[in-house]
C-alpha cells in the first residue's frame, strides 16, 4: 500500500527556532527543534486515547481494513474529533513506548481443553522427573513421540550449485515431485536418544511398530515405566489408544497433551532440528534418498546431541494461563 498524503500542512511561516519554517536551508533545524517541542503540544490523555485506538481491531472502528497503520491511526484520531493534527512519527514513537504494534500480528491458538492445564502440567512433571508427585527411579524413562507427515523428495531441474565469494548457494526453482514419506520419532528426552522410521502415511499400524522398535530393546524392554507423551493425532488418540499399547506392552504409560498444545512436546523440537538441518533445502534425488538421509541424520544427531534444557515449568504454566485468561478481556493485551 502507498502511503497516503496528509491532508493538512504546517504553517509556513515561523518555526520554533525562530526563522521561516518554508526556508530550505533551515528545514533540517526546524524539524529538529519540532520534533522535540511536539510532546508539549499534547495533554496526557490525547497520548491514552490514541493508544486505546491502535489496541482496537479495525472492524470495531468500522474500518474495512485488517490492521492498522500509524496513518490509520491518524485519519482514525482526526477523525474522531480527538486532534486536529498530528504526525505518523509522534503516533510512532507514543506507540514504541510500550511496544504497541498494530501493524504486526501473529498465528495463535487459545486453549480450548478445559482440562489443559491438568493435562499439560503432567508432562512438565515428567520433563523435571516427576510422576503424581513422586520423582521418577533410575528404571523409569520419558518418550516423546509424533509424526512428521508429507515429507516430500523435490528432484530439482538443474543441479544446484555450492556457495562460493560473494554468493549464496543456488537451488533451482522448478522441480518434479518424486513422492513422499512420514517420519515417525521417538525421543527419550532425558537421554537425548532418537527413534525413528519412514513409513508410507501414518496410522495405528505405523506407530505400532515405532512403539516395538522402542520398547523390544534395553532398556526400555526391562524397564519398570515408560511414559510416552503423545498428542491427540488419530494415530493415538484417546483411551483406545492407551488401552491397544498397554495390551502389547503392559509399561507403557501413555499421556496424552491437551489439544493444541504440540509446543508441550520435545519430539517437536527435534523435528524442528531435522526440518533446517536435514531437510532445507529440499534437494533429492528420490524419495529413497529422503529415507537415507533422515535415518542417518539421527545417527548423527545422537553423536552431537544433548537433552533440550528445558525451562518452561507448572510456575510459567500457571503465569501463561494467568495472561491468556486477562488477554480477552482486556482490551490492549500487554505485549
Amino acid at each position: 500500500m502507498t502511503k497516503s498524503l496528509h491532508p493538512f500542512r504546517w504553517a509556513a511561516t515561523s518555526s520554533v527556532s525562530g526563522v521561516s519554517a518554508s526556508s530550505t536551508n533551515v528545514w533540517p533545524a526546524w524539524r529538529s527543534d519540532h520534533a522535540r517541542a511536539a510532546p508539549r503540544f499534547f495533554p496526557p490523555e490525547v497520548v491514552v486515547q490514541i493508544k486505546a485506538i491502535a489496541c482496537e481491531l479495525p472492524a470495531t472502528l468500522g474500518l474495512p481494513l485488517s490492521r492498522l497503520s500509524t496513518a490509520d491511526i491518524v485519519r482514525q484520531a482526526q477523525t474522531s474529533g480527538i486532534v486536529a493534527t498530528i504526525s505518523d512519527k509522534t503516533v510512532w514513537r507514543w506507540l514504541n513506548e510500550d511496544a504497541i504494534r498494530p501493524w504486526q500480528h501473529r498465528c495463535w491458538i487459545f486453549p480450548r481443553d478445559p482440562n489443559f492445564a491438568t493435562k499439560a502440567g503432567l508432562i512438565l512433571d515428567l520433563y523435571a522427573r516427576q510422576w503424581q508427585g513422586q520423582p521418577l527411579r533410575s528404571d523409569e524413562f520419558v518418550v516423546s513421540a509424533d509424526e512428521k507427515t508429507s515429507i516430500q523428495a523435490r528432484i530439482r531441474k538443474h543441479p544446484s550449485l555450492p556457495p562460493r565469494q560473494g554468493e549464496a548457494a543456488r537451488v533451482e526453482h522448478e522441480y518434479t515431485r518424486g513422492g513422499a514419506w512420514a517420519y515417525l520419532a521417538a525421543l527419550d528426552v532425558h537421554r537425548a536418544k532418537v527413534f525413528g522410521r519412514c513409513e508410507e502415511t501414518t496410522g495405528i499400524d505405523p506407530f505400532g511398530r515405532l512403539v516395538a522398535q522402542v520398547m523390544e530393546q534395553s532398556p526400555y524392554r526391562d524397564a519398570r515405566r515408560v511414559f510416552w507423551i503423545v498428542d491427540n493425532g488419530s494415530s493415538h488418540r484417546g483411551q483406545a489408544s492407551v488401552k491397544r499399547l498397554q495390551a502389547v506392552f503392559s509399561n507403557i504409560v501413555p499421556v496424552h497433551s491437551p489439544v493444541h498444545a504440540s509446543w508441550l512436546n520435545q519430539i517437536e523440537i527435534y523435528f524442528s532440528v531435522v526440518q533446517r538441518k536435514a531437510l532445507t533445502p529440499n534437494d533429492f534425488s528420490s524419495r529413497e534418498e529422503v529415507a537415507d538421509r533422515l535415518l542417518r541424520f539421527q545417527e548423527y544427531y545422537e553423536t552431537i546431541a544433548r537433552p533440550f534444557e528445558w525451562r518452561f515449568t507448572r510456575t510459567d504454566l500457571d503465569e501463561l494461563m494467568s495472561k491468556m485468561k486477562s488477554s480477552t478481556t482486556s482490551l490492549c493485551p500487554a505485549a
